[in-house]
């Protein structure tokens, strides 16, 4: 059987000029980094970067159905949207999990735009067409779009000559439409998966190298530099936002997940009897941050996490080194009564318990307003 090939975005080749590595991800060729994962990770947190992150998909849900589709199969409540709000939040499937975590826009009346993880774009379509009876108005734009994320304390500065509309009065998951670097119909979002401030920019594809070029050419003044998806990780798991497939999957509840901010029992959505009752119960584990104790061991996704007698508490969902702390840090489900912060767990690396202790989220303090 042959393997799929991989889909490229837009861009692919001036990523390769510009010397990224590329590798599979999500079934599409991303760029992993340009420079050292490092390198970027600082850029991002000190300054400012571009990831090009065309592979999210994207739907446009529209019609007098649409706000009922969106309200009974996403846990948070859509109806308090307005027009240039977004909000997170997440399909709940009906066996406790979730079938992915997604971004909610509302652009006008009776007109959204779901942002979804490229790994999910074909499962979550078939499961929004699936619940579709009343006849909204879907249609998949993933293959129209790019994505870029400019992300930093830098990012308004950065971006500042390209557009008319003033950035940095657009409030955290909040957005304008307009012309952004001579391209209309952009959607500027201050919204990012790094904790370091910045705007996600949704471009039609037909002008999107346009507008990656005069963004480099803008930026290179506050030190804009290019990031890839290893950077991306190390960001995003300092700040303990989590990634479907690793943190959250189709057997975690949201409210395991510490979700339960974007599930709203003020509605009627998929399984939302059975998770008001797990609330009401308390859940028997929950996702929590940590940070290595000591050096001499990273987490990595699947490691055992266990008790000081060594008993199996629990596993890490995703680890590694944050470049912020210079520590191995991760998260992972634990059972519920060792999940406060300040509590010691140990992680099996290697054969080896190292100890870890329970952090509050974030386990790097952000830019970004809760």
């Amino acid at each position: 059987m042959e393997a799929t090939p991989l889909k490229t975005v837009a861009l692919h080749d001036t990523h390769q000029q510009l010397g990224a590595k590329i590798v599979p991800f999500a079934g599409y060729a991303m760029p992993v980094r340009y420079s050292s994962d490092l390198e970027e990770h600082h850029t991002v947190r000190r300054a400012v970067g571009i990831f090009d992150v065309s592979h999210m998909g994207e739907f446009r849900v529209r019609g007098p159905q649409a706000l009922a589709l969106i309200q009974r199969t996403t846990s948070n409540d859509a109806s308090k949207l307005q027009p240039g709000k977004a909000q997170y939040s997440c399909f709940p499937n009906a066996t406790g999990g979730i079938v992915d975590d997604l971004l909610v826009y509302m652009l006008a009346e009776e007109d959204y735009f779901l942002v979804v993880n490229a790994s999910n774009i074909e499962k979550d379509w078939n499961w929004l067409q699936q619940h579709n009876t009343d006849g909204a108005d879907m249609e998949n734009v993933s293959d129209q779009l790019s994505l870029f994320a400019v992300q930093g304390p830098k990012a308004a500065a950065a971006l500042a000559s390209l557009t008319d509309v003033d950035l940095t009065s657009i409030p955290y998951y909040s957005f304008v439409q307009g012309t952004f670097a001579g391209a209309p119909n952009v959607i500027i979002s201050a919204t990012g998966y790094t904790g370091a401030g910045g705007f996600e920019l949704y471009i039609p594809n037909e002008h999107a190298a346009d507008v990656w070029n005069k963004i480099m050419a803008a930026g290179k003044p506050f030190g804009l530099k290019p990031i890839g998806l290893g950077a991306r990780d190390t960001l995003r798991l300092e700040m303990g936002y989590c990634l479907y497939g690793n943190d959250i999957d189709d057997t975690t509840s949201p409210l395991e997940a510490g979700l339960g901010w974007i599930t709203k029992f003020t509605k009627d959505f998929t399984n939302s009897e059975a998770l008001k009752a797990q609330k009401a119960a308390g859940v028997q584990r929950k996702l929590v941050g940590f940070v290595m104790d000591g050096p001499g061991g990273l987490p990595r996704s699947h490691y055992p996490l266990v008790d000081a007698a060594g008993n199996a508490i629990g596993e890490v969902t995703s680890g590694g080194q944050s470049p912020s702390l210079s520590k191995g840090i991760g998260l992972g489900y634990v059972k519920t009564e060792l999940a406060s912060p300040g509590t010691q767990i140990f992680v099996q690396v290697r054969g080896k318990n190292l100890p870890a202790t329970v952090a509050k989220l974030p386990l790097v303090p952000g830019t970004e307003e809760a």
